[in-house]
């Protein structure tokens, strides 16, 4: 993939829709395009956060585990991004995420990332957008599991 794929790849990604085009070609020449194969793991469950995912191509799973094993909680597709837990909040990995295809992904650093939010607020507000809805499933989930 070229940068300038990659940018028109990052333009697509609704965190990064309103940021200029320069700004982008910054963003996937300092970030680091990683391949990963069906079974690998993008991050660990219990890892220190450093960096945060965007995929380019491909899909995810999100995995946590669980005293009866290992349960998949979400599936991720192009355009999603996973990892800002971590980072966000200076915990260890809340899942595993693991690629269920070929997955191309960008890495972005944590420093990278804070830096993107302080110069584009846009991204924090976007990012709290998707975790906000992520908490609604979380919650209708649970609902659901306890009136089962």
């Amino acid at each position: 993939m070229s940068l300038h794929e990659e940018v028109d790849a990052l333009r697509r990604v609704p965190l990064f829709a309103k940021i200029e085009p320069s700004k982008l070609k910054l963003l996937a020449f300092t970030s680091e395009k990683l391949e990963y194969q069906r079974g690998q793991d993008l991050c660990k469950q219990g890892d220190a956060g450093d960096a945060m995912f965007i995929i380019m191509a491909g899909e995810a799973d999100v995995i946590v585990n669980t005293p009866n094993g290992e349960h998949t909680v979400a599936r991720l597709g192009k355009n999603s991004f996973v990892g800002e837990i971590a980072i966000l909040c200076d915990v260890p990995r809340t899942a595993t995420v693991r690629a269920s295809s070929t997955a191309t992904v960008l890495r972005i650093s944590k420093e990278l990332f804070f830096r993107l939010v302080g110069e584009f607020p846009q991204i924090a507000v976007e990012i709290m957008r998707e975790l906000a809805h992520r908490l609604d499933d979380t919650t209708k989930a649970l609902a659901k599991a306890k009136a089962a």
